[in-house]
């Protein structure tokens, strides 16, 4: 039996960087390089987009800050 998984790798790279636009085309290079050395498994998992959207830290973003919220 064939079942398809949909899935998504949700992370948050910190990366120093002129601009937001830097950093992003920076985490873009690094990870298109990696998909590109896995092919075997880029294709195994059906891996088909990356995407990404960089932004400046906010009061709710600090550094070494864990902040939780219990409202779902």
């Amino acid at each position: 039996m064939k079942v398809k998984v949909h899935w998504i790798i949700d992370g948050v790279a910190e990366i120093e960087a002129e601009t937001p636009e830097k950093a992003e085309k920076e985490v873009e290079q690094k990870l298109s390089t990696f998909m590109g050395e896995q092919s075997d498994l880029t294709e195994l998992l059906g891996a088909r987009a990356i995407q990404g959207k960089a932004y400046l830290p906010g009061s709710d973003d600090q550094e070494g800050e864990i902040i939780e919220n219990d409202e779902v």
